[in-house]
């Protein structure tokens, strides 16, 4: 049988294997507590974040002789506090919550390989990634392929390996990463010659692979990560798992395990735990309001100053070029690396004017990019771009926030020109933009599922998506930090008439 749970029942359910476990049999429980792609560490209209999570941890530790908790990734990065510890205090966190595995995901290398291996010198639990490796071809000092567990008379082998494009997702330097599925049946089958009767694979990696981990039938459960989706796969041989995001939904498997001289039978059964419905741990919960108390002296922290004018006036964002919307596009572009960034003017709501030389905090980034928008990556053909520019400049009349501020482009147009043909010409990068010809484009999530009219958008192929993607407000953080001195111009990227 296969079952698909939706995030938002919440149920309770059992769930049996096909085959009978052996008769006459002692029963192991081993109790599996799950999470992934958790880089918030508070909570979310009372759902979700990290003391919600240890609660769901420390209860079932409590109750039980045998819990795994086990993390499947996604946790240094993205977020605010992050982009100023590089994500120091989620290796705290559950430094306290005491995993008994975790996997990375592409998000622990948003801040470089250096700042990786030091995330894993300071973790005090198991770091897997069997198929990570150094440019020497090594693993990394801290992580391991596996672990063996001994619990009663079992023994129970967990192997851990990630996503092999983290270089198209964020930034590993030259750390390579092997495909995962090759690499962990190697290893699963290591550990089932060294004995275990077991094998549970932690691994990051998105749905398609999941279900080539299932389909193996090399792996008894299979822990992920990527997707940010509720999902319960079982084929009566193999279990595969993964918790959503954010902890908003907890993942609770039970194995009742059986073992006989010459085989082991085992059935498993699922608790999908709404966080909304638990009370958080109050250790960790302190520990996160400390943080955010943190939080908040670095906000009025100065990242750097502005020699020129920004304006971010209402007026001014939803009718013209901009100094401040082009610092945040040019933010964006550079970030991500891509040919042209585009958001819209709507999305800049600070509605004030910073002279120059005024001090820039994280603070007023975030007054300015109050909504919470990801950085998306988009591969967009020239013609899509045209069209979704065309859009951008189709309401000047009546300051829509559909209007566009760009990096990377020239956009020239006559704005009494009928809509959706006002644009004369389109550059990028200094060059006419082809019509049948790819480019890349950062965008906020919020246009890139058609927001303000941009439906051209949901048309193109997506190479990160929202779920992947970094908050465009600790992009804005980290590329004025990095530059100190801030210097936008008014360049005729917008040259409307």
């Amino acid at each position: 049988m296969v079952l698909r749970l939706a995030a938002a029942l919440g149920l309770v359910l059992p769930v049996f294997a096909v085959a009978a476990a052996p008769a006459g049999a002692e029963t192991t429980r081993i109790v599996l507590v799950t999470t992934n792609d958790l880089d918030r560490m508070e909570e979310m209209d009372g759902r979700g974040g990290f003391a919600r999570l240890a609660a769901v941890v420390e209860e079932r530790r409590a109750g039980e002789d045998a819990v795994l908790f086990l993390h499947a990734g996604d946790a240094l990065s993205p977020s605010l506090l992050s982009s100023f510890d590089e994500g120091r205090h989620v290796i705290e966190l559950l430094n306290m919550m005491r995993p008994d595995a975790f996997v990375p995901g592409n998000h622990e290398f948003d801040f470089g390989p250096e700042v990786f291996a030091e995330r894993v010198a300071e973790a005090e639990f198991p770091v897997l990634a069997a198929n990570m490796r150094t440019p020497d071809g090594r693993l990394p000092n801290g992580i391991a392929e596996s672990l063996s567990l001994q619990i009663g008379d079992l023994s129970v082998g967990i192997l851990g390996v990630m996503l092999d494009d983290v270089g198209e997702r964020s930034t590993p330097g030259g750390w390579a990463f092997l495909p995962p599925l090759p690499v962990a049946e190697r290893v699963a089958a290591a550990l089932r010659e060294a004995g275990a009767d077991l094998v549970i694979a932690i691994a990051h990696t998105p749905l398609e692979q999941d279900l080539d981990f299932l389909r193996s039938g090399a792996f008894d459960v299979v822990v992920s990560g990527d997707d940010h989706v509720l999902t319960t796969l079982y084929d009566g041989r193999s279990l595969l798992v993964e918790s959503g995001g954010q902890a908003e939904w907890i993942q609770v498997v039970t194995l009742s395990v059986e073992k006989l001289e010459t085989s082991v039978g085992w059935r498993p059964r699922l608790v999908t735990i709404d966080s909304a419905t638990v009370e958080p741990d109050p250790q960790v919960a302190a520990r996160v309001a400390a943080y955010e108390q943190q939080l908040s002296r670095e906000l009025d922290v100065e990242l750097g100053r502005t020699s020129t004018e920004l304006d971010s006036r209402r007026i001014a964002v939803r009718g013209r070029e901009t100094t401040i919307g082009n610092l945040f596009a040019d933010a964006m572009r550079e970030m991500t690396g891509a040919d042209a960034a585009l958001l819209n003017g709507g999305g800049i709501r600070g509605d004030k004017v910073y002279p120059p030389g005024s001090r820039l905090t994280a603070r007023d980034v975030l007054t300015e990019l109050p909504f919470g928008n990801r950085t998306v990556l988009l591969e967009v053909t020239g013609a899509q771009l045209r069209r979704a520019l065309e859009n951008g400049l189709s309401q000047v009349d009546e300051v829509a926030g559909r209007f566009p501020q760009v990096s990377g482009l020239v956009v020239t147009a006559d704005l009494s020109r009928p809509v959706g043909q006002r644009i004369d010409e389109l550059r990028i990068n200094g060059l006419p933009v082809d019509p049948a010809a790819r480019y890349t484009l950062a965008t906020n999530d919020f246009l890139a599922g058609g927001g303000d009219g941009y439906d051209v958008l949901t048309e193109t192929e997506t190479l990160v998506p929202a779920s992947e993607a970094g908050l465009m407000a600790g992009q804005v953080v980290a590329y004025i930090r990095s530059i100190g001195y801030v210097a936008p111009q008014i360049e005729g990227r917008l040259r409307l008439k």
